[in-house]
Parts: C-alpha cells; sequence; structure tokens
C-alpha cells in the first residue's frame, strides 16, 4: 500500500513567505509615498497659479473690453451728436446775426429795398408785426428826417437751441446819422433772437431787448 503525505511544514512557510514577498512589493514604501505627495502639492500650487494668472489675464481683457465700447459709443454717439449740434448753432447764431442786421439797418433813401430785405428773415406774428411797424412808424419817420441807421454785430451767442427752435443773444452796434444832426448817434444794445426753422432755414420769430 502507498501512502501519500501532504506538503512538508518547510514547503508551507516557503510559500507563505513567496506570497508576502510578492505582497510587498505591489505596495509603496513610505518614500515613495511621500514624493508622490510632494509631487501632487507642487502640482496643485501650479495649478492655482496658472488659474489666477487666468483669471487676471480675462479681467483685463474685460476692462480693455469696455473702455472699447465706451470709446466706440462716445465717437460714434455722442461725438457725433455734438458735431451736428455744433453746426446748427453756427446757422442759428449766423441767421440771427443776420436777421438782427436786417431788421436794425435801413435808409431813407431805399427804405423799400431794405425791409424787403428785412422780411426775408422774418416768420409768423413778427413778420407781421414788423410789416405795419415799419410801414406806419419806422418808414414815415426816416424819410421825414432822411434817417440811415447802419448795424454791426459784436458778438453772438446761442442761449437756447432745439431741432427746430433757438434763442440766441446778439450784441450790435448801431450808428444813425440825419440832415437834422451833425454828429452820428450811436448805440450799444443787445437782443434776444427767438427762431423758428421753416422748411429747413431758421427764421426770426421774436426780437426782444435783451435789456
Amino acid at each position: 500500500m502507498t501512502v501519500e503525505h501532504g506538503p512538508s511544514l518547510d514547503s508551507s512557510e516557503t510559500a507563505s513567505d513567496g506570497i508576502q514577498t510578492h505582497a510587498d512589493e505591489g505596495q509603496p514604501s513610505a518614500g515613495q509615498g511621500s514624493a508622490r505627495f510632494i509631487r501632487l502639492a507642487a502640482i496643485r500650487r501650479l495649478a492655482r497659479r496658472s488659474l489666477a494668472r487666468w483669471r487676471s489675464i480675462v479681467a483685463t481683457m474685460l476692462v480693455v473690453v469696455a473702455v472699447g465700447v465706451t470709446a466706440a459709443v462716445y465717437f460714434t454717439v455722442y461725438r457725433a451728436d455734438q458735431r451736428v449740434g455744433d453746426v446748427e448753432a453756427h446757422r442759428a447764431i449766423e441767421a440771427a446775426s443776420d436777421g438782427a442786421v436786417a431788421v436794425l439797418s435801413y435808409s431813407y433813401d431805399h427804405l423799400d429795398r431794405d425791409f424787403t430785405n428785412a422780411k426775408s428773415h422774418l416768420t409768423g406774428d413778427f413778420l407781421t408785426y414788423y410789416s405795419k411797424f415799419t410801414d406806419d412808424i419806422v418808414g414815415p419817420t426816416a424819410k421825414q428826417g432822411q434817417l440811415t441807421t447802419t448795424t454791426k454785430v459784436v458778438r453772438a451767442a446761442v442761449s437756447d437751441l432745439h431741432s427746430d427752435s433757438a434763442v440766441v443773444l446778439v450784441f450790435v452796434d448801431q450808428t444813425t446819422v440825419s440832415m437834422q444832426k451833425k454828429d452820428p448817434v450811436k448805440n450799444e444794445t443787445a437782443v434776444l433772437v427767438a427762431l423758428t426753422k421753416v422748411n429747413g432755414s431758421w427764421l426770426i420769430s421774436k426780437f426782444d431787448s435783451a435789456a
């Protein structure tokens, strides 16, 4: 009879030692774990620095974009409106100045021509008033006294300006000569000229002394 014997104790111990050895090889040592931790910490610090840097770059880009948009709005909208306003103000000042000279200047030897020229600068109720005033008072008085009045604008400035109306303050020097007086009579005055836009042109709708 053959008797089979199990593995010896020495063999079991050897196998057990082999298994333990392989298990130890699969686990990192204390030194390897510390190195890995250091590498991960360094990566995290680098990531945080990169994120902070990109946040700064993005913030700067947003500021630049905002400034660019503001500048674009200023130059395309505000400056455009300002240029249009400057042009209209200049036209209003020119119309008020030319009209003031026409209204306040006349000569007894060509009154009809002077009054007709003045009326071309006027509109509305003031045109009606001026026509009656010159026919009833200025014309007869100028002919009787042989009066000649010349007017020069010293300076003018816009007091109020809208798309279809404006007010201009005009300072003028007047000189009147006549056959009855040897020396000319000079007068400095200021007038508020109200303008209304009619068919694209500024016309005087009111004419008052600024005193």
